[in-house]
């Protein structure tokens, strides 16, 4: 574990979030805040730096924050940083899944199951993949960016991860699953967590509501027949705990296991108001 410090939900309200990234406040839009902030004007004030998209996206106090910074949530280390889009590296309200993964890759494990492959798609900067390799998983990460897979790189490699056995992946997804299927890969566990809108490395477009049927799909013909756990999360207004965990019940149909759903939340000390900030649906073998 690592003494660095991590991240804290300040406060929340009139459409904006107060977020602690290590030694950094910071304040950005939250569209689902249109209640009242707790604190005073003068603590939002006080942030170090401030993001809004009220005239196109910008940051005011950008120069008071370095070009990177490293963090630590729940022992992974994380290295931030203050892209044009106000993302900063980490997506906070996955933690609890992240624990989730590492529990079921150890619970595999420990079972006697050997190897436990993960496939993680829409990886990011490799939160998940970091949970399921420090568990002991083999892993495929795979994200459209070669921005994102060079981040998620030095995540692995801030955390010891680096010679962890990860297949470092820049593809556009559908692609990338064709040829799985093809090669006749199976996986243990599949993460996945899908724009509302994105684009390949190709200029490929994704958009969640035509695509994400598809994708189910061919994840379903990689699944190994010892499955442990699929993980599906979203962002996007309108894709609900429901919708999630009706679609992973119907491309598991006859597969034997629990599916549970629900929000995902950004969470503070005691008396914070937690912030809603997308939902999960996840299949899980019972070991």
């Amino acid at each position: 574990m690592t003494n660095e410090p991590g991240y804290d939900l300040l406060d929340s309200g009139n459409g904006r979030k107060l977020e602690r990234f290590g030694g950094y406040v910071l304040s950005r839009p939250c569209a689902q805040a249109i209640w009242s902030p707790q604190r005073p004007p003068a603590d939002w004030e006080a942030a170090h730096a401030a993001f809004d998209r009220e005239a196109g996206n910008r940051w005011h106090g950008r120069d008071a924050l370095p070009e990177h910074w490293t963090l630590a949530v729940d022992g992974l280390r994380f290295r931030m940083s203050s892209t044009d889009f106000g993302h900063l590296g980490i997506f906070p309200e996955q933690r609890a899944s992240w624990r989730w993964i590492g529990e079921r890759v150890q619970a595999a494990r420990a079972a006697g199951m050997t190897p436990v492959r993960v496939l993680n798609l829409f990886a990011y900067s490799g939160g998940s993949t970091l949970a399921a390799a420090r568990g002991g998983a083999e892993v495929c990460h795979l994200d459209a960016s070669a921005g994102m897979v060079d981040w998620a790189r030095a995540n692995a490699a801030l955390n010891q991860l680096d010679q962890a056995p990860i297949r470092w992946i820049v593809e556009d997804a559908h692609k990338f699953l064709g040829r799985e299927i093809r090669r006749g890969r199976r996986y243990e566990g599949i993460i996945l967590d899908p724009p509302s809108f994105g684009r390949g490395a190709k200029g490929e477009v994704y958009k969640i509501e035509r695509d994400l049927p598809q994708t189910l799909d061919l994840c379903r013909q990689l699944l190994s027949d010892t499955l442990r756990f699929v993980l599906l999360s979203a962002h996007t207004p309108g894709i609900t705990p429901v919708v999630l965990e009706n679609l992973l019940t119907e491309r598991l149909a006859g597969v034997a296991g629990g599916v549970e759903s629900g929000e995902m939340t950004l969470a503070g000390a005691p008396g914070v108001r937690p912030v809603p900030s997308g939902c999960m649906a996840r299949w899980f073998a019972v070991l």
